[in-house]
């Protein structure tokens, strides 16, 4: 009868140790879990952080462009006083 108690508990044994298998897997995955949602939200606030970067770079490079503009704009301006100042023939 011995033998057959023990065999009979051999099977419970096996899964006695497939749920600890279990729990300990539940475990590290949880704390796997844990880790990558930190991971994500400091990578959501880098990724913010370069997005207002690249609006702020897009910002001065439109200011830029302006700025350029404006500037041939005078250029051209005063490309045209200095022309008429000489045909004054002063």
């Amino acid at each position: 009868m011995a033998t057959k108690s023990a065999a009979g508990l051999e099977p419970i044994d096996r899964l006695e140790e497939k749920i600890k298998t279990l729990v300990g897997l539940i475990g590290r995955l949880k704390n796997e879990q844990a880790r990558l949602t930190e991971d994500n939200a400091r990578l959501q606030r880098e990724a913010e952080a370069l997005q207002a970067r690249v609006a702020e770079a897009e910002n001065g490079s439109a200011e830029a462009v302006s700025l350029r503009e404006e500037r041939d704009l005078i250029r051209a301006r005063v490309t045209e006083m200095l022309q008429q100042l000489d045909g004054l023939n002063l």
